[in-house]
Parts: C-alpha cells; structure tokens; sequence
C-alpha cells in the first residue's frame, strides 16, 4: 500500500538542522543527549546548567566531535523564573527559534523519614517540577515558530523510575525526588494535551539506574553497580547508547506522532522489583 511506504526512511532517525536547548547538559544524561543530537544532525545545541565553567567544558567536548553542528554554552539557574528567562535570553542572542527543548536538570536528596528536611523537600520540587513547567511555559513562544502539523517541535522532560513505582527508602530516602518525577510525568501528559494543538509534543523519559554522578551514591548504598546490574533483568545498568537511542528517536521524524509518553529505560527493572517484592511477601504468608 501506497501509504505504508517509507519515502525518505535514511532521514527518519535524523535531526538535521534542528536548534536544541538541554538544561542540566554538561554531564550525565543531559550531556550524552546533547552528543545524541549534534551527531544525529543538529546545527545548534545549547548547553545550560547552573556553572558556567562546566558548560564551557562540555561544549568543548561536543565541539570536538565529528558533526557538523555546534554546542554553544549557556549557564543559567533553570530552578528560578529569573534564571529560566535568562536562559531564554542567551539562546534568543543565537536564534528566533529552537525546535528541541530537553528539561533535563533535576536534582535530589536523601535522607531517612523523621529528618527529612523542609528545606531539601522545596529544593526537589522546585527544580525537579516547578522549573520545568516554568521552562517550557517561556521556550513555548520560540518552539511554536517553525513548528508545523508534520514536524512538530519537540520536548522532553527527564523524569525517572521513581516517578512509576516506589523510589529509595530507609536512611537515605529520596521522597522528594520520587514524588517530583511522579509529578513532572503527569505535568508532561498535561502539556502534550494543551501544547498539541501548538505543534509540540511533550514526552517523559524514565532512566532506571545510569552510573552518574547523581545516582552513584544511591548505587554504592544499593550494593554497588555490579550488584545491581546483576539483579537487573538484563544483567546490567543502562549505558549512554540507551539514553541516545530514545532521544533521537523522540525529537526525529520517526517520533513525530508520539505524545504525552513516559518512556522506561531501565531493562525491565521496575516490573522485577515489583515481582520480588511479590515474592517475598508471598514467602511470608
């Protein structure tokens, strides 16, 4: 059938030409996602997190790779409506449009259930929640300026597999992380619904563990990487490849009709955590 047929299937995995922003980029997901665009095609991808110095260092690392785009620094608070409008600021000196925005920054805290401070509760939210919904609410003017019914302006938010099931409990809690990604998954569903008519789609990523500067301590208090990775139904933790693959696939052609997803990336390791918990309540009966 006519309609089924691929036309230009060598360009569907392409971003070619597309102007990016990933807040939280200079390290971790956010900066192999910026790699993930600029060598999928992408002509300009900004660089933003709160330390100019690290985005300096980023951008050089992206700028020496083999693309043709390039990787401009631009360090802003992203958990702060004056940072957010700063940011939107420095990209708008470079373009008058972006076609991918990527809410990447995020931050956490753990600490056990009777100390858990107020304060560290706020920070999570703000950043994790607050800032994203800030961030695409004021991007929203320069995503809708190219974007058409056929190729759609993208976002994605980085949530997680705490925001699905039940995050990291006992001495080091995380219950602001787990209930800010929870959140921001359903903020996202929320503006694919009101961003659609727009011409943005806006999707979720869930990473399960990465070995990040974020989650290495969490790692080391779970029994270190290779425990984990073991336990995990694909016997290991997620790699850079991982994070990439879904990126491109979201802000390409090939994810042009995918709105309001939260994607896990996490080899299966939720749903095993929920079998053994299955188990072992089980035993005790």
């Amino acid at each position: 059938m006519a309609d089924a047929q691929l036309n230009d299937f060598p360009s569907l995995f392409s971003v070619k030409g597309k102007v990016a922003v990933v807040t939280g980029g200079s390290r971790g997901l956010g900066l192999t996602a910026a790699s993930a665009l600029l060598q999928a095609g992408a002509s300009k991808v900004f660089i933003s997190s709160r330390k100019a110095s690290a985005c300096d260092s980023a951008c050089a690392t992206l700028n020496a790779l083999p693309s043709s785009g390039v990787a401009i620094s631009a360090p802003a608070d992203a958990s702060t409506l004056a940072g957010v409008k700063h940011l939107v600021a420095e990209v708008s000196k470079h373009t008058g449009h972006i076609d991918i925005l990527l809410a990447n920054a995020g931050a956490t805290w753990g600490e056990k259930f009777d100390t858990h401070p107020d304060s560290a509760f706020a920070k999570v939210m703000d950043l994790n929640v607050r800032g994203v919904f800030n961030l695409i609410r004021e991007f929203a003017p320069l995503l809708e300026k190219r974007a058409t019914v056929e190729d759609p302006s993208r976002v994605v938010i980085t949530a997680s597999v705490a925001g699905l099931g039940i995050g990291t409990l006992g001495k080091q809690a995380t219950y602001g992380y787990s209930a800010s990604k929870a959140a921001v998954i359903h903020l996202g569903r929320n503006l694919a619904v009101e961003l659609g008519p727009r011409h943005i789609t806006v999707n979720s990523i869930c990473p399960g563990f990465f070995p990040t500067k974020m989650s290495s301590g969490l790692l080391e208090l779970s029994g270190g990487a290779e425990q984990i990775g073991r336990e995990n139904p694909m016997r290991r933790l997620g790699k850079p490849d991982d994070i990439a693959g879904v990126i491109v696939y979201l802000t390409s052609r090939a994810g042009a009709h995918v709105n309001g997803a939260a994607i896990e990336i996490d080899g299966g390791a939720l749903w095993a955590r929920g079998e053994l918990m299955r188990q072992e309540v089980g035993s005790k009966l």
